[in-house]
């Protein structure tokens, strides 16, 4: 046990903080509020990071205090897949039979190649736009970065950019994203439920714990199949970058460069 974990269990500041935060974020509860003809869910987990993030800048919470809360994640998501594996196992019938639906869902991460990338060389961005829009940037991504560019190349410092903003921002946009969309499109709710595991275990609790509370009846298949896409996007999500996502983004990033760099230069011309 390191010496991170043995003082977790002896800071009594922040067991008392995060009873604090539960009880309050629980009391306050679920609500929802209309957006034209879909609905956008506020749960309790969002409350929850909103008062945590709050609490960091005041004298409330030291730096000990947040080292101290990182190993408690870590445990927090180790119980969420426990629970899924338990509720996976009488809904795999549904979801073996959804088995090509759950394998080619790996190629919806791609879009944010196709997406985000033109819009970042369109800003502006250089190399960065390679690390940042190539996948979702979580852990296997980061590493694959680091291993092919390095931590100080622009690349680099793409990739750390959307992960540490993925890991803040992150479960609240998807928490309010999956919710919003699954009650405006007419998808059924397993095709947002799959689209919730993208390889984050607090992304896809935020996004499956919003479509359970807009579809309580489906709350078993909902975890089912959220938590079989996160395994399965843990699983063959870097090869899917290593071979597809990475060499896809660098291609199209000198395509949508060198088109740009032409029409830059056809300015200057006529400028001129």
């Amino acid at each position: 046990m390191s010496e991170v974990q043995k003082n977790l269990w002896k800071d009594w500041r922040l067991h008392a903080l995060v009873l604090v935060i539960v009880v309050i974020t629980e009391l306050m509860g679920t609500h929802e509020f209309s957006v034209g003809p879909g609905v956008i869910l506020l749960l309790p987990m969002l409350y929850a990071i909103i008062i945590g993030l709050a609490l960091y800048f005041t004298p409330i919470i030291k730096e000990k205090q947040s080292k101290h809360a990182e190993p408690l994640i870590v445990l927090g998501v180790t119980l969420l897949i426990a629970k899924i594996g338990v509720i996976i196992g009488p809904s795999l019938p549904q979801i073996i039979a959804a088995g090509p639906a759950l394998l080619l869902q790996e190629f919806g991460n791609l879009g944010t190649i196709f997406i985000a990338l033109p819009i970042a060389v369109f800003l502006g961005l250089k190399r960065e736009s390679i690390g940042m829009t190539h996948s979702v940037a979580r852990e296997p991504n980061v590493g694959l970065i680091m291993d092919k560019y390095g931590f100080n190349s622009p690349e680099g410092r793409g990739v750390m950019a959307i992960y540490i903003f993925g890991t803040v921002f992150g479960a609240v946009f998807m928490g309010l994203i999956s919710g919003f969309l699954a009650t405006i499109t007419p998808l059924h709710p397993l095709s947002f439920a799959m689209a919730s595991g993208i390889g984050s275990g607090s992304m896809m609790a935020a996004a499956s714990g919003s479509l359970v509370a807009a579809f309580p009846s489906m709350e078993t298949e909902i975890l089912a199949f959220a938590g079989a896409s996160n395994l399965l996007s843990l699983s063959t999500g870097l090869y899917m970058s290593i071979f597809i996502g990475l060499p896809l983004t660098e291609k199209l990033y000198n395509v949508l460069n060198k088109r740009k760099d032409n029409r830059t230069g056809a300015n200057t011309g006529r400028g001129e």
